[in-house]
């Protein structure tokens, strides 16, 4: 692969608008960047949760500010990777292009979440186990193996993607009409779901397969079989300030709900350092009684150093990931003592912040409440005819086409619709379907 063609700012559904001149005070990757800001599916995130249950004193992150701090981690990280790529390929004509990458990294930044389902992962697991162990079964014979695949895996990298690109009803073609840069950039897993294997982890739908296809052939990805492909390269840099975002700030959130005292959140924070550095920043810490802001000064040295750690290590691999031989993660080739330090965090994550009651307490209830509005929603949309049908079809925004020829894309206009609300949106139809509550008027 080569960055003068995997640089583009082509953009989907106005290919025959493009030209190569440029003009404006913004870029187009830029102009990708505000667009996602001002739209809807991207205000939607503010009432998602991230780990942990929204609280009614917003202390901790929700997909919305996760994904803010992962476009300014992304961005500062992809700044540091040109540094070191520039004086590599200072001879080309095409090196500017280079200066580029920060602004596309920050854009398939904010738009790596854009789809996914309410009530954090546990909200993609419930999507897939509806139908491959719940009432969701009975389709299995209605579909091809590829859309069963599509819906027993659902995921939210997938779900994304669609929410960019698929034309829904009464838009324009191209959805988004993003650049194709910033699209495969967000693309984690460039492969259909035929190849999700025990992580059930794919890429796009059957539905935007050829849409993906298109846009790999154009910037030259790497193609291993028929539908699938290597990595576009600035996807290992959305990845790594993803890895680093909500690896850290996790710690932070733990440390603001009081499930981690402020000694023992220190201390795994002061391990991404040499003992010089440590002295450096306790002496620091010293001038400042707030826990919180001693925290958080730690926080913002831990991300620095992690972003040096992986700039480093994109630059060292370049050649392995232009050549689709890489495998991991950026954050898989940092040093060994931040590596360690990494990995502490990880751990004590997985123990003490997600295995906590009240996230589990929420993850149960988004299970219930996603099982009941798919077995609702599904049914309504399969008996158009029925009267309670008719009622609850008008709670669908017109852009999810229920009344699609296929039954695969009735499905799926259910699923965009579910993916697309927000924890408390989806909880209070929940209770609305059920009979526990009347919409005040």
């Amino acid at each position: 692969m080569n960055w003068d063609r995997l640089i583009s700012d082509k953009r989907l559904g106005l290919e025959h608008y493009h030209d190569d001149k440029g003009g404006g005070v913004r870029s187009d990757f830029e102009r990708d960047y505000d667009r996602l800001v001002f739209s809807s599916p991207f205000r939607r995130l503010q009432n998602k949760t991230q780990v942990f249950p929204l609280p009614d004193s917003i202390l901790v992150h929700n997909r919305l500010t996760h994904s803010l701090e992962v476009s300014s981690v992304g961005k500062s990280l992809a700044r540091e990777i040109v540094i070191r790529l520039l004086p590599r390929y200072s001879g080309e004509l095409w090196v500017d292009k280079l200066r580029d990458i920060g602004e596309i990294v920050a854009a398939a930044c904010l738009a790596h979440d854009l789809g996914n389902p309410p009530f954090g992962h546990s909200g993609e697991k419930t999507i897939g186990a509806y139908f491959s162990e719940g009432r969701g079964l009975e389709f299995k014979d209605k579909f091809s193996e590829e859309q069963w695949n599509d819906l027993i895996h659902f995921e939210g990298n997938a779900n994304s993607f669609r929410t960019l690109v698929h034309q829904f009803k009464g838009r324009r073609p191209g959805g988004f009409a993003m650049t194709y840069s910033t699209l495969a950039s967000i693309v984690k897993y460039p492969y259909s779901s035929m190849y999700a294997g025990e992580k059930g982890k794919f890429g796009f739908f059957t539905t935007e397969k050829d849409t993906f296809m298109r846009i790999a052939d154009e910037l030259g990805l790497i193609q291993i079989n028929e539908d699938c492909y290597c990595r576009h390269p600035l996807v290992y840099i959305v990845e790594a300030a993803d890895d680093i975002c909500y690896q850290i700030m996790d710690i932070e959130d733990g440390h603001k709900l009081k499930v981690i005292d402020t000694d023992e959140t220190i201390d795994l924070l002061l391990g991404f350092f040499d003992s010089g550095r440590q002295t450096h920043l306790r002496e620091h810490m010293d001038r400042v009684a707030d826990p919180n802001e001693k925290i958080a000064y730690l926080r913002s040295c831990t991300v620095g150093l992690l972003v040096e750690q992986c700039a480093a290590a994109f630059a060292a691999h370049e050649d392995e990931i232009m050549e689709g031989r890489f495998e991991g993660s950026l954050i898989d080739c940092i040093e060994p003592l931040p590596a360690g330090a990494y990995q502490a965090c990880s751990a004590l994550a997985h123990e003490r912040l997600y295995r906590a009651s009240y996230v589990v307490d929420v993850d149960l209830a988004g299970n219930r409440i996603i099982n009941l509005l798919l077995e609702k929603l599904i049914e309504a949309v399969m008996h158009p005819e029925r009267n309670y049908s008719q009622l609850l079809m008008n709670k669908f925004p017109q852009q999810y086409d229920v009344h699609a020829p296929t039954l695969f894309e009735q499905v799926q206009a259910v699923l965009d619709h579910i993916s697309a609300m927000t924890d408390v949106y989806a909880l209070n139809l929940y209770r609305q379907l059920d009979g526990i509550s009347l919409p005040t008027v």
